[in-house]
């Protein structure tokens, strides 16, 4: 499967490269475009001496692009440019690409000083000594860096933003006229074998018998490996395939489905239960909801989702005791849900690679993605998540729900 829009598919590379030249030239900054993936899209335009020489040299050329990752993930966190300090206490900032709300990738930016006091509070995202007394290079291109007021430095990442991003809609938006106009030529076509058509639908019926029948097969298959559990005596085995059978039933019956939180979490208990037989006492969970939630509406598997991802990619090869806590929190102006765990954590490129819907990602994200779908279609904007990780310390997803809805 795709990911959708593709930056290198919508810009002509070249005339962007003119585009970015001409406004490093104008600004004095330095600039190279990147994809989702932190993949350089662009040549450098106007790449200082300076970061040249701390580039050519790994271990420093390693501590550059863990900043660059970290620029890129707050920019496509915050949807704006993020202004921040590298390791060697330069002025850099990362301007988002975003088209129809997917993040495309980033125009890294900087390679400047500044001596505004009020660049003190910017993130530091390295922290290092920058002692270079005996390296008469790296201090000649260091005193050669231009100097820009933090106010200019903001009004420039601003105008990047506004700029590169008009140019990629508009680019966008030809490239989605092109497609419609296609669309509808294959539109025309099908009505002239409406033939077919019948056909495809009938065999869509008749599947959707077998999906029935196999549904029957299941539970009638679970329900004689439970019986033949009691007449064997053998409880664990019953136990275990009456929790897979709510599982599998709550599965089926609410696909798609608006359901109750009461419901939904019942639904994770036996999920939970179910994990407990496998890791014993290494997994425990606590979920902290109030009864007068029980009833609200929520997309089946929200949470499920997240708890299920805490399992499989935050405890499972955790060899210490793991926990999920789950909690319903309500705020003034929306409703809260936190899934947390103390599992092996999510790193800053992986972080980045769920937010950017990267289907290479060693850990599927589909689940992560069909919950945002049914967001979208239930609440339209009026919710948020947000993950938080670190690693070996754990995850933590918060899910807001707004009562202005």
């Amino acid at each position: 499967m795709s990911r959708g829009i593709n930056i290198r598919n919508i810009i002509n590379i070249e005339n962007f490269q003119k585009i970015q030249n001409d406004i490093a030239k104008a600004t004095g900054v330095a600039i190279i475009t990147t994809d989702y993936k932190g993949k350089p899209v662009t040549e450098h335009s106007s790449c200082t001496e300076f970061c040249k020489i701390i580039r050519s040299k790994e271990n420093l050329k390693e501590l550059c692009e863990k900043c660059d990752s970290r620029g890129g993930l707050e920019a496509a966190r915050s949807g704006k440019p993020y202004i921040y300090k590298c390791h060697r206490g330069l002025i850099d900032f990362a301007v988002p690409i975003i088209v129809e709300e997917q993040y495309l990738g980033s125009l890294m930016s900087g390679q400047v000083l500044t001596e505004d006091a009020s660049a003190m509070e910017l993130e530091e995202i390295i922290k290092t000594d920058n002692k270079n007394e005996d390296d008469t290079a790296i201090n000649e291109a260091y005193n050669k860096l231009n100097v820009i007021s933090l106010e200019k430095i903001k009004a420039i990442a601003d105008m990047m933003f506004h700029i590169s991003n008009y140019i990629i809609e508009e680019q966008n938006l030809k490239r989605v006229e092109e497609e419609v106009t296609k669309k509808n030529n294959k539109i025309i076509k099908s009505k002239k074998n409406e033939i077919g058509l019948e056909r495809e639908v009938n065999k869509l019926l008749t599947k959707g018998i077998e999906v029935h029948t196999d549904e029957n097969f299941i539970f009638n298959t679970l329900n004689s490996i439970s019986l033949l559990a009691f007449i064997e005596n053998a409880n664990k085995t019953r136990e275990v395939v009456n929790k897979l059978a709510n599982i599998i039933r709550g599965t089926l019956e609410n696909t798609n489905k608006i359901i109750t939180l009461k419901q939904e979490i019942n639904y994770i208990i036996y999920y939970l239960e179910l994990c407990k037989i496998k890791f014993g006492d290494r997994l425990k969970f606590n979920i902290d909801m109030k009864e007068k939630y029980y009833d609200i509406k929520i997309p089946s598997g929200i949470i499920y989702a997240f708890v299920e991802n805490a399992i499989n990619h935050g405890l499972k090869r955790k060899k210490e005791e793991g926990a999920i806590n789950i909690s319903i929190i309500e705020k003034e102006q929306y409703l809260m849900i936190v899934v947390e765990d103390n599992g092996l954590g999510i790193s800053d490129k992986d972080l980045l690679d769920i937010y950017n819907k990267n289907e290479n990602l060693k850990f599927s994200t589909n689940g992560i993605s069909n919950v945002k779908k049914r967001m979208n279609k239930f609440y339209g904007y009026n919710y948020k998540i947000d993950i938080n990780s670190k690693i070996n310390m754990g995850t933590e997803v918060r899910i807001k729900i707004y009562k202005d809805m």
